[in-house]
């Protein structure tokens, strides 16, 4: 995720993000699907995207996002942002950190009860991630999470899928 485009949050036109009322940071944990995204840089090429979280004793969130480069064969890439929770009374509004000091954006606006599906966004609607337990979602949901997006002020034609394929 580009460092520079991802630091700042200022200057939005839009309202507050509707953000998930309460998200249960146990549950969070472990690993996310990418399955749709306004792309960074870093991730327009990327194919079988995941993000998995580890909640640490501190109370910092270790965060490792893995992909490979253009093809589902091609050249696996891995970062290592660390996530801290801004919002405790809620735990949806991290600060993300690629480079230190820089703790970007990050804003858990919906999971699902049963902790399937989660959208990351960003004040700045410029950044938004779906993603899922399972590399597929049903289409009704992720026609859902669509419809949420645009009343929530994102451009959801810039939202692209992230080809997944496991064997």
């Amino acid at each position: 995720m580009s460092l520079f485009v991802l630091s700042g949050c200022a200057g939005t036109r839009h309202p507050p993000l509707t953000l998930a009322e309460r998200v249960d940071l146990e549950r969070f944990m472990g690993d996310w699907y990418v399955i749709a995204n306004i792309p960074t840089a870093l991730e327009r090429r990327a194919h079988n995207a995941v993000e998995t979280y580890r909640l640490d004793a501190d109370g910092t969130i270790a965060t490792t996002f893995t992909f490979r480069d253009g093809a589902f064969d091609g050249r696996e890439k891995r970062y290592h942002p660390r996530g801290f929770v801004r919002d405790t009374a809620s735990n949806a509004v991290w600060g993300m950190q690629f480079v230190w000091p820089i703790k970007a954006d990050y804003r858990i606006m919906f999971v699902d009860p049963e902790y399937r599906y989660t959208v990351i966004g960003r004040e700045r609607r410029d950044y938004v991630w779906i993603m899922a337990r399972t590399p597929t979602m049903p289409e009704s949901d992720y026609a859902e999470i669509i419809a949420l997006l645009g009343r929530e002020g994102y451009d959801v034609a810039q939202i692209r899928e992230v080809p997944q394929r496991w064997p």
